[in-house]
């Protein structure tokens, strides 16, 4: 095979190598063309040990819209009323800030969770001194006023109650399915509900920020205050007989549908309460929706019924 140097002819150009920081050797544009980049945490397994990031120990960025950490800043926003999402205490200490922290939480119905330091260090960088608290970028509505508000207006009532709905986008298309079928309001519990967050706004489309949310202490008594108020309570089941398309259940009343979680469904507690439980008809080998089309499915046939009854 003939060598670059039998070719005297021709003047030789030695090609100068460069290396990177780590004393690699940049490959030349031509060998970049060719190779094809490897995706990021791929490759590295002599280097960093495989698929791990490689900054082990730094926590994750923050992630919500806002963010309040320290006793002292969540005291006082407890105090001016403002609407917090969750507060993380850390586990185990007790003084007479976090006794009132955790009092005027429970007055302003706002979930308190007691959290080893890892969880903490997890949510922010920076000095915590043991509280972190997410701020809500919605003001949470009572039901009671919200119902009262409907019947005076002469509306027919429609609301939805979610179950343990934990995933963001879920709930964020749930809202904006809600929304769009002309729910009135969407009411969910204290703890066990998806935080509502910049993605939940942003996959609801905007629906956050028109139809109203309630957070209940006590599904369970909530179901029966709308009971007593005069609300049928529809519960959305694949265990129940009847089938929603057969049109059974009079849903151009006052009406309350009620979903469950993504992972069991709606609590046994809940579904003995519900006045009826309907199944959405499917022909597929899976058995199960996702909540959030499920939801769309329910509210779509009592929006159908109503616009036919008023034909």
């Amino acid at each position: 095979m003939e060598k670059r140097t039998d070719r005297p002819d021709r003047p030789l150009k030695e090609r100068r190598t460069y290396f990177d920081s780590e004393n690699r050797p940049v490959p030349r544009d031509r060998d970049r063309e060719e190779r094809a980049p490897a995706p990021r945490g791929e490759g590295r397994e002599g280097r960093s040990g495989g698929d791990k990031p490689r900054y082990q120990h730094r926590p994750a960025q923050d992630r919500s819209i806002d963010m309040l950490f320290g006793l002292r800043p969540i005291q006082e926003a407890l105090n001016a009323s403002r609407t917090l999402e969750k507060i993380y205490l850390l586990r185990g200490t007790k003084n007479s800030m976090t006794q009132e922290i955790t009092e005027l939480a429970k007055a302003a119905n706002v979930p308190v969770s007691l959290v080893p330091i890892e969880k903490l260090n997890d949510l922010t960088r920076k000095n915590h001194q043991g509280a972190v608290a997410f701020v809500s970028p919605i003001d949470y509505q009572p039901l009671d006023n919200i119902l009262a508000g409907l019947y005076e207006e002469g509306k027919t009532p429609l609301l939805l109650l979610l179950d343990r709905v934990t995933d963001v986008r879920n709930f964020g298309s749930i809202a904006r399915n809600a929304e769009c079928m002309g729910v009135h309001a969407i009411v969910v519990p204290s703890r066990g509900a998806a935080q509502i967050n910049g993605d939940a706004l942003k996959t609801s489309a905007g629906a956050l920020n028109i139809i109203p949310v309630c957070r209940e202490p006590n599904l369970k008594e909530t179901i029966s205050f709308l009971q007593q108020s005069g609300v049928t309570v529809v519960a959305c089941t694949e265990k129940a007989d009847a089938s929603l398309e057969a049109g059974t259940v009079d849903l151009t009343g006052p009406v309350a549908v009620l979903m469950g979680s993504e992972e069991d469904g709606i609590s046994p507690e809940y579904l003995k309460l519900a006045d009826h439980k309907l199944r959405i008809p499917m022909a597929g080998q899976i058995g199960s929706l996702n909540v959030s089309v499920a939801s769309g499915i329910m509210l779509f046939e009592v929006l159908r019924q109503r616009l036919v009854s008023h034909k």
